[in-house]
């Protein structure tokens, strides 16, 4: 792996648990030794991609990804795009809403939206990592890659039959499907959204409290995840595959000409 790439590994170790780490930590975690860390480290903080910060002077993510992150969204808006049709597909359906979108090989979460009326609710966090044999956004992603790409993100899962059982589900369905596989009593239900060539780029889900679930509701977050990735992909400037054009449309309970 390249200077480059070692960098950026870096940078993908900091979460919402872990904001702030130490050079040991970073050197473990990254698998570098601390020479090369410390090297790495010293190099982005020169370009204000990491800080130290506290009396521990631990590492945190440094101003210059701000400026990153505010070009890529006026340049390319994603997740502001897709907020109102979260909040709408949050209200419709009384659950958590949330879209994904897949950088690298991994799946992660761009934007959530909470339902107003829902006391108890499924709680998320932005910029969080999403497994892809636990949550029903990975399965629909899985299913609607080139096969082997599939295979490829799906080689490690814990239970790989259970994973291909939802795979195949969704490529009959067009939507995917999760209980308590991520976090107990959740459960939930994902379209794949799709980029301008029509290769999937991400998901948008519902994550429902399983308690609440009724034959009625799950129609509903169905109906409303089809209407959601429809939209998504529009504002994307995606576009549908014709097989999941049809299966949607059928869905709906339109025919599927």
């Amino acid at each position: 792996m390249g200077t480059v790439g070692k960098a950026l590994d870096i940078l993908d170790l900091f979460t919402h648990r872990q904001p702030s780490l130490g050079l040991s930590q970073l050197a473990r975690l990254s698998g570098l030794n601390k020479t090369t860390c410390h090297r790495l480290l010293t190099e982005m903080e020169s370009r204000g991609l990491v800080e130290q910060a506290g009396p521990a002077r631990e590492y945190r993510l440094g101003p210059a990804v701000l400026r990153l992150a505010a070009l890529r969204e006026s340049s390319v808006p994603t997740r502001d795009a897709a907020m109102p049709v979260l909040r709408r597909l949050a209200e419709a359906t009384g659950e958590t809403a949330h879209v994904s979108h897949l950088v690298a090989g991994r799946l992660q979460t761009l934007a959530f939206c909470y339902a107003a009326q829902s006391g108890m609710k499924v709680m998320m966090e932005d910029a969080d990592f999403l497994p892809f044999d636990a949550t029903a956004s990975g399965a629909a992603v899985l299913a609607n890659l080139p096969r082997g790409e599939g295979f490829r993100l799906a080689a490690s899962a814990r239970d790989p039959d259970a994973l291909h059982a939802r795979i195949e589900d969704c490529r009959r369905n067009g939507w995917a499907e999760t209980h308590s596989t991520m976090q107990k009593d959740v459960q939930g239900l994902a379209v794949p959204l799709f980029d301008a060539g029509g290769i999937c780029c991400g998901a948008v889900a519902v994550a429902a409290a399983a308690p609440r679930m009724t034959p009625a509701l799950h129609a509903t977050i169905v109906a409303e995840l089809i209407r959601a990735g429809t939209e998504i992909t529009a504002l994307r400037g995606g576009d549908l595959p014709d097989p999941i054009a049809t299966l949607w449309r059928s869905a709906a309970g339109k025919d599927p000409k």
